[in-house]
C-alpha cells in the first residue's frame, strides 16, 4: 500500500495537469513540478529518493511482523515529511523574488494629468509643426497593464508630421503613471472614467482613438456612452469582445486573406514565466484585492511574463522584442478580472454609426473568430490586413502600419 500510494503524487508532479490560460482561450499542457517551481532534474531526483525510502520502510515494515511500534514510526516519519513537504511550499509561495529585468525609467518628456478620481497618469505629448488637423490622435496601449514605449512615441511623431497632434498615456498602474493604493480600484470602468477625463483635459470636440490588442473592447465600451467625443476608431489587432463567445474562437478565416500562426503562442510565455508564487499573488489578488507581492516585484514579474509572451506577437521571430520594463502587474490582472464581469455590450455597439478601421497582422495571435466579431458589431467598419506582421503592426510593418492609418484618417 505504501508503494501505491506514492505513485500518485509521482504521477501529479511529473505528468502534470491540463491548465486554462484567462488571456488566450486555450486549454494547454503543464507539469505540476513546474507550477510549484522545481526544476524536472531535482523532481526526478526526489522521487528517486522517495521511491528508495519507501521501498526500505515497507520491508522493514513486513520483517518486523506488523509490530505496533513500526506502525507509528511509519506514520511519524510520513507525517515528517509532509510536514517538511509543506514547509518548502510556503517558502515558495511567501518569499520574494527578483526578476533579471531592465530598471524602469522616468521618460524625461513625460507630463501628468491630475484627474478627479485620484488617477496620476503619465503621457507624451507629441505636438504638429505645421498645418494642424481639426481632430487630435489619442493613442491606447494593449495589456491591460501594458505601456507606452519609447517605439510606440518614435513611430507616432510620423503621424503627428503629417497633422495630428497625438497624445500617448500609460494607463492607471502602469509605464509612468502612478500605482493605485488599492488594486480593487483597478476596473474598466476606472479606466473608460479615467480616458473621459482626458479628453476634456485636451479640450477637443472630438478625438480619434488608435487601440491595440485589449484596448478595442476599452474604446468600444467608451464608445456606447461618449459618441459625440469621438470622431474615428482605429483598432489595431483587438482582442475578444466581453464576455467572450468561445466557439468563435474555432472560426476558420477565408482562404483569400492567408493568414498564418505566429512561431510562438501565448501558452509558451506563460508557462515558462509561472511559478507557485506568481499564481498564488494572482490568487490573492483577484480574490481578496490584498497584494502578497510589492508593487515592485509584481511589475518586474509582468515585464519578465511579458517578455516571454510577446514573443508571439511577431512573425518573423528574428524581430522578437527587448525586454522592456514598465508593466502594472496588478493593474494587469485586476482590470482583466473586471472585464469578465462587464454586461453585454453588443447591442449598443451595434446601434454605432463611427468609422472604424480594424487593422489586423497575418500572423496576430487573435482567433481570427475574435476579429470577425467587431466586423459585425461596427457595421461601418473596414478591415485590412498586413502581411508580415503580427500582433504587434508597428514592430514588424511600421510604413504600413502609419501609411493605413493616414489613409483612414484622412478620409
Amino acid at each position: 500500500m505504501l508503494i501505491a500510494g506514492s505513485f500518485f503524487p509521482q504521477f501529479f508532479l511529473l505528468c502534470g495537469r491540463v491548465v486554462l490560460q484567462d488571456d488566450v482561450f486555450a486549454v494547454s499542457y503543464q507539469p505540476l513540478s513546474q507550477a510549484f517551481g522545481f526544476g524536472h532534474w531535482q523532481v526526478i531526483t526526489f522521487l528517486f529518493y522517495q521511491n528508495a525510502f519507501v521501498i526500505f520502510i515497507s520491508r522493514t515494515y513486513h520483517s518486523n511482523g506488523h509490530s505496533q511500534n513500526m506502525k507509528r514510526n511509519i506514520i511519524k516519519i510520513i507525517a515528517y515529511s509532509l510536514f517538511v513537504f509543506a514547509l518548502i511550499i510556503l517558502f515558495k509561495i511567501f518569499y520574494p523574488r527578483r526578476h533579471s529585468v531592465p530598471i524602469f525609467q522616468k521618460r524625461n518628456s513625460t507630463q501628468y494629468w491630475n484627474l478627479l478620481n485620484g488617477s496620476k497618469i503619465g503621457y507624451t505629448f507629441i505636438s504638429v509643426s505645421g498645418p494642424r488637423k481639426s481632430f487630435p490622435i489619442i493613442y491606447l496601449h494593449g495589456g491591460p497593464g501594458g505601456h507606452i514605449t519609447d517605439y510606440d512615441i518614435k513611430v507616432f511623431r510620423s503621424i503627428a508630421d503629417s497633422g495630428y497632434d497625438v497624445y500617448l498615456y500609460d494607463q492607471t498602474g502602469s509605464g509612468q503613471s502612478e500605482r493605485l493604493a488599492d488594486i480593487g480600484d483597478y476596473t474598466v470602468e476606472r479606466h473608460i472614467e479615467d480616458l473621459k477625463e482626458i479628453i476634456e483635459k485636451i479640450n477637443s470636440k472630438k478625438v480619434i482613438l488608435v487601440g491595440q490588442s485589449w484596448v478595442g473592447m476599452l474604446a468600444a465600451l467608451f464608445a456606447v456612452d461618449n459618441t459625440d467625443k469621438i470622431n474615428k476608431i482605429i483598432f489595431t489587432c483587438p482582442g475578444p469582445v466581453y464576455p467572450v463567445r468561445q466557439n468563435l474562437a474555432n472560426i476558420q478565416p477565408p482562404d483569400s486573406i492567408h493568414l498564418r500562426r505566429p512561431f510562438y503562442t501565448n501558452e509558451q510565455g506563460n508557462d515558462k514565466a509561472d511559478n507557485i508564487r506568481t499564481k498564488a499573488i494572482k490568487f490573492f489578488a483577484t480574490k481578496f484585492s490584498t497584494k502578497l507581492a510589492s508593487d515592485k516585484e509584481a511589475d518586474n514579474f509582468a515585464s519578465y511574463l511579458n517578455y516571454e509572451v510577446d514573443k508571439s506577437t511577431i512573425c518573423d521571430t528574428v524581430n522578437i522584442l527587448k525586454e522592456d520594463a514598465g508593466s502594472g502587474y496588478y493593474a494587469g490582472i485586476m482590470t482583466f478580472n473586471s472585464l469578465l464581469k462587464i454586461k453585454d455590450p453588443q447591442t449598443k455597439i451595434k446601434a454605432l454609426t463611427l468609422p472604424v478601421l480594424i487593422m489586423k497582422g497575418q500572423c496576430d495571435n487573435q482567433q481570427w473568430g475574435f476579429t470577425n466579431e467587431y466586423m459585425s458589431l461596427f457595421k461601418n467598419s473596414e478591415l485590412k490586413i498586413i502581411t508580415d506582421a503580427g500582433h504587434f503592426i508597428s514592430v514588424e510593418q511600421p510604413e504600413l502600419y502609419i501609411k493605413t492609418i493616414l489613409n483612414f484618417v484622412n478620409k
